[in-house]
């Protein structure tokens, strides 16, 4: 190509470069530059001659053409000639100044174009720029802006100019009233500054290596004068940060004499850009950074004088609120900070001098920046700052009382930065870490609702958690702190107010201990001596025992606690070490899970009561291995020292509490154990229920060793002077005395309690009624003139209830339980009756119900025995005050209810077996049913399931407790039975689950009582069992089928004398005001007549009778004892009740429904019934047409009535399972009748008397049956399949989706297909009959019959079975009869099934090669066929029988086909695209080998719209493509070619087009390269394509083509043609096109 064509090109992309869409700006650009990287010279010349012509082009396009040009030049300026460099140069310098005004984008581009140029041409640029830089007159400010650019990015080039630069610009800086070129001024004076500065440091590298700073410093201290003391005043804030950006660089070539001299007006003129500019970090760093370091480098001893200005400026900076938003603020405080360092290295002393004072100031931002300019002072100036420790400690006094957040953040990390520096081993230290340990203590901070714009996240970051990180490093990571920690932090342990910090003081001592221990054990031992403020091994002990009772606290301080008790066994006692070495780790490994399995404990899922038996446990041991009663004694008495601590953690105080009785049980001096309960019982807060529970578990386990004392101390209290004062200061004030005392009674009363539930089984038994009972009795009740007056209050009533619980639950458990005589048991059993029946009926608060319960549950059980009278009281009134419960609430406490309602009702279980077990007889048991009766048969749900409940469990008890001597009756079983049977289909489902269960347990009883072994397994009824699963069904057809099988169950075990008094109870229960248990009564009536029926022959005539009566009523369980009547008369007159039946009104009711169901229980009736129904609905047409009001409207068509009755009777009698022999006796005429029955009533009518029905909706008595003609149809062939064994078909259809299909129009032909698979698949046997009916209606005067059966028939061919069952050549011979058909969709389905062979049975296509060919050739050539349908098939066809066809078959044919399908593959129809490209590709596949040339022509001329499809918007054809193109490489006898169709082009695969065409353009241009002038011209008729992107593909293709071939073949090409081809698409309306087209144009380079 001339050099006027790279011209041609560019130009024709530079005037698409003012395109609107930014995509094709882009990719014109990037064109641009394709040519620029082939011709950059010519490239560029075009772009400066237009630019030059097209002088009123707007400047956004010239500065996109200016940008294009600069990234040529950035890789290509070496290139260049001098010539052009010069035109480029002249260009850019013009485009820059070519107008005064600011445009920075064009301004900016042309710029870079010098900047590029200056890297290799750089006296030229130089040159040029300085001469629009002229003294005297004020230069463009783009041309200052190029100089500071060129400054930088080429540093040795441009210094050697700056002497002359900086000589013209001087004069110039005082003319400069513009504040946009005083900014480009600043700009360059910093970049000369800093470039200046670079090549000084690099004058090794540089090549003028004689350069000096004082070369420039007079020049750039003229420059400073006018910047500092004119300039940077100006109220424009850009100016001032230009200046302020400028000055710091500058100072650093300034003269030191200068530097001095000017520093007393620096320092304070720079300060003051703090109040005056916004974005101060500038100022700190470019500025004041660098002067003071040069300051400092030349000694400046003017610095001092302004050491106070410059200190309360920067402290104010640091003052500022930092943002989290605002990350220069933050910049610019670290920049500060910077500043102090210097600072501090010179003048450390006038530094704290200034910080020290603002730490007593109340102002909290003042103090928190003081203080963190202290720490960064006291880490980065460590040396200056040694001697300065003792005054820098002392003056943080003020700061550790300030309650601010932020100020105790700051002041925690000034401790850290002490710590690592030796503050805190200097006198004083010990108040900082007392500090920072209360900190540790703080609670966590909660996250502010509303932070305020200036707050920190104190939430994500917190005092506490700032602190405990601190005390851990400084523990752990500081040597020096070992011994300053060591062992100061013990002091800590014990005070309350440290109690949050317990976790990290424990972690960070088991730290210091282990590191001590490692070094020796001399040093690691505890001298209390020598640490007088040390606690005691006692209370270290008891503090941290007690607090790991809650051991997920304070994030984990249970596991710290115990880990720092094993560190210090040797300082609590010398003996414990191998014995806590053993045990603690194993309750570390408790806490950790190891019972888990690895899943750990959590608070909530901690079983509290075992940890605190394991903690106890542990504790007992510690004190036996110590076995010392001095040790043991001290130990008790810390424990009592520390009670008042815990009186705000009553968990803890309640453990400590146990801890103390433990304690108290294990030491043998009797003074010290009185002592110690005495002190208890005068110091607890009896207002606290913890304290009370917790005082009285001390008794309890103390009692365990000293009963005798225990007992005695209580009742000295009582009679001591202290509980006589206190009762009677209460009498004082009498509204709140009565409470009060009442709590001290209710402690003692407790106490008792536990000392009987603890004590010695043996030495309690013998002081129980004598001691214990009065005095807690006597205790509840006063007197008052003599009179018992019992309490009103419910604690102290609460703490009897339970004190007595303890009391029989203590007595039973003993050895003599059995001959113990409890004279005071009917007092007691009287007693607690009276307080269940006093508890609120209508709700449940409180225990006293299961506690009172649980005491008579113990107390029955004891003797002597309670009367008759008092066992019926004590269960009806246990019975009342539970069942009588409201259903549990669902409210915020919902949880805990449910837990006492469970544990109430598990009371009550256990009093009525205990109970029970006193009477194990049928009439005992009959008698506590008697009492549950009523509540079994209540209107209220949840009594009946609670009442159900209660029975199964005295069921079962007595089930499991059954002992028969002697083989008796168990008389009252049917009684039992038939109340708890029906209950199986209660409404609610809990209760038909505990009624099955009663009946299971009940059959057991009868076979316990007939002589089988307690183990015995019976086979029936263990069916109970499984039968479950179907109560809780949500089906009622399958709940009352599971109630049936129940019955059955009870019928094949009940003994026949007790059969009439079931059923006699069973007929109650149809009257049951729940109708489901009334349902089930009935149903299980009716199986119990047909299982057992033989014994109650007599009676059989007037059950059917009574039945036949209920036939109208409601109740629909009644209705189907009817039916056997309806069999005995269709047996007889069968025609005439068909006749009948099919004169009801449709849609037919529930009761017509049900009889005709009725006619299919004898096969025979069935087969008749069925004959006669299939002869009605063939005797009348199956629809009649009716025109609407308008003549010319398309017909109505409405169905007929005789036909849809029969075809509704139909279904209902096949829906009946007993229909199965007479549906399979008629299974082809069936089939075929019910299709073309569904064919003949797609979208045909309902007559309008029955639309109106319709639109009415049915009556409850009628059935739900679908009316419509055509799904009646489809519903009756569904119960017709599943009837006659099909089901699987009748499943696949449903599966498939084939039902809807059929009952449409659109999709009916789809349906009938995917029936006739479903029929091969699954009912092939049927095939030969049901063929051969079909068959005989092809000739029907209905068309839509034919279409239905011809698909079905087509369908069968795609199976082998057809072949199997040998009905292939019938099939073919009835489908080719139907070529001619004047139903197009019929001839469709022909070439359709005709094809269908090559999948059903491919090995017979050979054999009838010639005539499968034939007749989809005239498929192709079909006339009357206007939307290619059957065109389309024929292609379909075609492709599946290609491979199996004979090959000279298919090669007389071949031409002929390629020919007439090239033409589809730009059809509009994407079905018809996809089909005829794929059926291309198995041409190709089929030529394999042996392709001749003629056909090698077709496959070239396929290869370009194939290639471009591949972007076709619908993925099928693309898809088709992919396999057509997989066809054509082996054809094209190119190996590399065809490789990468292989690789490119695997189906699923993603495709990268553009990669994917490029390989393939680079292999055809290599092996084919005389193609490339046709392949060209073909992509030029898809450039007018109506797919956009077939538009778009069509020029890369093009470019990809040209890119890759050779010059010698460009004759090939008419590249005028191609060019003004590419033209015109840069006009496309679609951006992707004129992008593609722009993409294109670059690539014809490759032909310059």
């Amino acid at each position: 190509m001339t050099e006027s064509c790279v011209k041609k090109l560019s130009c024709t992309l530079l005037d698409a470069i003012t395109d609107k869409d930014p995509m094709v700006q882009e990719q014109v650009c990037s064109a641009l530059c394709s040519l620029g990287e082939v011709q950059p010279e010519e490239m560029l010349c075009a772009c400066e001659e237009y630019l030059r012509q097209h002088d009123k082009l707007a400047h956004p396009y010239r500065a996109m053409v200016l940008r294009t040009m600069e990234m040529v030049l950035r890789n290509h300026t070496s290139k260049l000639d001098k010539d052009t460099a010069n035109i480029i140069i002249l260009l850019a310098s013009s485009e820059m100044t070519r107008t005064k005004e600011l445009v920075c984008g064009w301004q900016q581009a042309a710029s870079s174009v010098l900047v590029a140029v200056g890297q290799h041409f750089i006296n030229r640029v130089m040159e040029e720029m300085l001469s629009r830089f002229q003294p005297g007159a004020l230069p463009h400010c783009s041309v200052v802006r190029t100089f500071a650019s060129l400054a930088v990015s080429n540093v040795f080039g441009m210094v050697p100019f700056l002497p002359s630069i900086l000589s013209t610009m001087l004069p110039m800086l005082g003319m400069a009233k513009q504040d946009e070129l005083r900014v480009a001024f600043c700009s360059a004076l910093q970049h000369f500054s800093e470039s200046t500065l670079e090549y000084l440091a690099n004058l090794d590298q540089a090549p003028d290596p004689t350069v000096r700073k004082d070369t420039f410093a007079t020049d750039i201290f003229s420059a400073y004068d006018i910047l500092f003391h004119h300039w940077l005043q100006s109220r424009e804030p850009r100016l001032r940060l230009a200046v302020v950006e400028a000055l710091g660089p500058m100072s650093l070539l300034l003269p030191s004499e200068k530097l001095e001299e000017q520093l007393p007006k620096l320092l304070p003129g720079v300060l003051a850009l703090y109040k005056k500019h916004a974005e101060t970090f500038y100022v700190s760093k470019q500025s004041l950074g660098q002067i003071l370091e040069a300051a400092v480098s030349v000694g400046s001893r003017t610095l001092e004088v302004q050491l106070d200005a410059l200190l309360a400026a920067l402290h104010a900076q640091i003052c500022v609120p930092v943002e989290s938003s605002s990350p220069l603020v933050i910049s610019n405080q670290k920049e500060v900070l910077r500043c102090f360092t210097v600072l501090a290295c010179c003048a450390p002393g006038r530094l704290l001098a200034f910080l020290l004072p603002r730490l007593d100031t109340s102002n909290e931002r003042l103090r928190v920046g003081t203080l963190q300019v202290l720490r960064h002072v006291i880490n980065s100036a460590a040396a200056q700052m040694e001697v300065q420790k003792p005054f820098i400690l002392s003056s943080m006094r003020l700061p550790l009382l300030d309650p601010s957040s932020k100020v105790k953040q700051a002041v925690v990390q000034v401790i850290s930065a002490m710590a690592h520096h030796g503050y805190l081993e200097q006198p004083g230290g010990e108040v900082m870490i007392e500090y920072l340990v209360q900190q540790c203590a703080l609670p966590p901070e909660q996250q502010p609702e509303n932070p305020g714009p200036d707050s920190k996240d104190l939430s994500a970051d917190g005092v506490q958690a700032m602190s405990i990180r601190t005390l851990y490093l400084v523990s752990t990571a500081v040597d020096r702190m070992s011994d300053v920690l060591w062992p100061y932090l013990l002091e800590f342990l014990t005070p309350v107010r440290f109690t949050g910090a317990l976790t990290p003081l424990c972690r960070s001592l088991v730290h210091l201990a282990q590191k001590r221990q490692e070094v020796g054990a001399d040093t690691f031992l505890i001298q209390y001596d020598a640490h007088v403020n040390l606690p005691s091994p006692y209370a270290v002990t008891t503090r941290l025992l007690v607090v790991s009772s809650n051991p997920y606290l304070g994030d984990g301080r249970g596991a710290a606690s115990l880990r720092l008790l094993n560190v210090l066994h040797r300082s609590i006692h010398p003996l414990l070490g191998q014995q806590w070495e053993t045990t603690i780790p194993l309750l570390l490994g408790y806490l950790d899970g190891e019972a888990l399995w690895g899943s750990q404990y959590t608070e909530e899922t901690l079983p509290r009561k075992e940890w605190e038996e394991k903690l106890l446990m542990f504790l007992r041991d510690t004190l036996a291995t110590i076995s010392d009663n001095t040790w043991t004694c001290q130990l008790s008495l810390e424990m009592c020292k520390q009670l008042p601590c815990y009186n705000g953690t009553p968990q803890e105080k309640h453990f400590l509490y146990k801890c103390i009785g433990t304690t108290l049980g294990a030491a043998s001096s009797k003074e010290v154990v009185r002592k110690h309960l005495q002190e208890l019982l005068e110091t607890a807060r009896y207002q606290e229920d913890t304290d009370r529970e917790g005082l009285a578990c001390c008794f309890g386990i103390c009692a365990t060793s000293h009963l005798e004392d225990t007992l005695a101390q209580l009742e000295d209290f009582v009679r001591s002077d202290v509980f006589r004062k206190s009762v009677g200061i209460f009498n004082i004030f009498k509204d709140r005395s009565e409470n009060e005392v009442e709590k001290v009674k209710s402690a003692l009363i407790l106490c008792y309690g536990h000392v009987a539930a603890q004590a010695p089984r043996e030495l309690m038994l013998a002081r129980v009624e004598s001691d214990i009972l009065r005095n807690m009795f006597q205790y509840f009740s006063t007197k008052v003139l003599g009179i018992k007056v019992e309490t009103k209050d419910p604690a102290l009533k609460l703490c009897l209830v339970q004190s007595t619980c303890m009391v029989s639950r203590a007595i039973c458990s003993s050895a003599q339980a059995s001959s113990f005589h409890f004279s005071r048991k009917a007092e007691l059993v009287a007693q607690m009756m009276e307080f269940i029946r006093a508890e609120p009926p209508d709700s449940l608060r409180t225990p006293v119900r299961k506690k009172a319960m649980l005491t008579c549950t113990y107390l029955v059980s004891l003797e002597p025995a309670l009367g008759e009278q008092a066992r019926a009281d004590v269960i009806q009134g246990c019975l009342h005050s539970v069942m009588a419960l409201p259903p549990e609430s669902q409210g915020e406490d919902s949880g805990c209810q449910e837990a006492l309602y469970l544990d109430t009702v598990r009371a009550l279980e256990d009093l009525l077996t205990s109970l029970l077990q006193r009477d194990m007889t049928p009439q005992g048991l009959q008698v506590m049913v008697e009492h549950l009766s009523a509540w079994i048969k209540s209107p209220r749900g949840h009594e009946r399931v609670r009442a159900l409940g209660l029975s199964s469990c005295l069921l079962r008890y007595f089930l499991e407790h059954l002992h028969v001597s002697a083989l008796v009756p168990f008389h009252n079983l049917g009684l039992l039975v038939g109340l708890f049977s029906p209950r199986c289909a209660d409404l609610w489902p809990a209760a038909r689950q505990e009624a099955v269960g009663c009946v299971y347990s009940l059959l057991y009883l009868q076979l316990g009582y007939e002589g089988f072994s307690r183990d015995y397994r019976d086979d029936t009824a263990e069916r109970l069992l499984t039968l479950k699963d179907g109560l809780m069904h949500p089906d009622p057809a399958v709940l009352f089928h599971t109630c049936h099988s129940i019955a059955q169950v009870i019928a094949k075990r009940l003994p026949a004398d007790q059969l009439i008094s079931l059923l006699l109870t069973m007929f109650e229960g149809l009257g049951d005001p729940d109708k489901n248990c009334s349902q089930a009564a009935s149903v299980m009536v009716n199986c119990l007549l047909q299982e057992r029926g033989s014994a109650l022959l007599e009676k059989v005539p007037e059950i059917v009778s009574v039945l036949r009566s209920k036939l109208q009523e409601t109740q629909e369980h009644i209705l189907p004892a009817t039916q056997h009547s309806v069999y005995l008369l269709a047996s007889q007159h069968c025609a005439a009740v068909v006749s009948s039946l099919l004169g009801s009104p449709l849609p037919f009711d529930s009761h017509t429904c049900m009889l005709w169901r009725a006619l299919a229980v004898e096969p025979s009736l069935a087969t008749q019934v069925l004959g006669l129904l299939l002869e009605k609905m063939g005797r009348d047409v199956p629809f009649k047409e009716s025109r609407a009001f308008l003549l010319g409207s398309t017909p109505d068509r409405v169905a007929t009535l005789l036909p849809l009755s029969a075809t509704c009777a139909l279904h209902e009698v096949v829906s009946a399972p007993a229909s199965g022999p007479a549906v399979l006796e008629l299974y082809p005429q069936l089939f075929v009748a019910l299709l073309l029955r569904v064919s003949c009533t797609v979208g045909v009518q309902l007559p309008r008397n029955l639309q109106a029905k319709e639109r009415r909706g049915t009556s409850p008595a009628q059935a739900s049956r679908n009316l419509k003609p055509c799904s009646s149809a489809v519903d009756a062939l569904q119960a017709m399949l599943l009837r006659g064994g099909s089901e699987d078909v009748m499943q696949d259809m449903e599966l498939e989706g084939g039902w809807e299909l059929l009952r449409t129009s659109a999709g009916h032909e789809e349906g009938t297909t995917r029936l006739a698979r479903a029929m091969t698949k699954y009912a092939g046997p049927r095939l030969p009959l049901v063929m051969k009916a079909l068959i005989g209606t092809q000739n029907s005067a209905y068309e839509i019959q034919r279409v239905t059966s011809t698909a079905f028939l087509a369908e069968l061919l795609s199976s082998n079975v057809v072949n199997d069952l040998m009905l292939l050549e019938s099939l073919l011979d009835s489908l080719a009869a139907r070529q001619k058909d004047s139903c197009a969709s019929v001839r469709r389905l022909v070439l359709r099934g005709l094809a269908n062979l090559a999948s059903g049975s491919p090995d017979k296509v050979r054999a009838h090669g010639p005539q499968l060919l034939t007749a989809m050739i005239s498929g192709l050539d079909d006339g009357d066929d206007p939307h290619s349908l059957v065109a389309l098939e024929a292609m379909v066809g075609l492709s599946r029988l290609l491979p199996l066809v004979e090959p000279w078959d298919l090669h007389s044919v071949l031409l002929h086909v390629a020919i007439r399908v090239r033409p589809f593959f730009d059809s509009e129809k994407m079905e018809v695209r996809t089909a005829s490209i794929r059926l291309f590709g198995h041409l190709n596949k089929a030529c394999h080998g042996d392709c001749e040339d003629v056909f090698l022509d077709q496959v070239v001329s396929g290869l370009v719209p194939l290639l471009l499809h591949l972007q076709d918007s619908q993925a099928p054809v693309a898809s088709a493509c992919r396999f057509a193109l997989h066809m054509c490489g082996p054809n094209l006898e190119c190996e590399e070619l065809s490789a990468t169709f292989q690789k490119h082009l695997q189906e699923g695969r993603g495709l990268h087009f553009g990669e994917f065409l490029n390989t393939t353009c680079k292999h055809l241009m290599r092996h084919f390269p005389d193609l490339l002038g046709r392949l060209v011209s073909t992509n030029l008729f898809y450039f007018k394509s109506n797919w956009e992107d077939i538009r778009a593909a069509a020029p890369m293709f093009t470019g990809f083509l040209v890119l890759h071939a050779e010059l010698r073949h460009r004759p090939q090409v008419d590249l005028e043609q191609l060019l003004v081809a590419l033209q015109l698409l840069l006009k496309d309306p679609a951006p992707a096109v004129r992008a593609k087209a722009a993409e294109a144009l670059g690539r014809l380079v490759k032909f310059a």
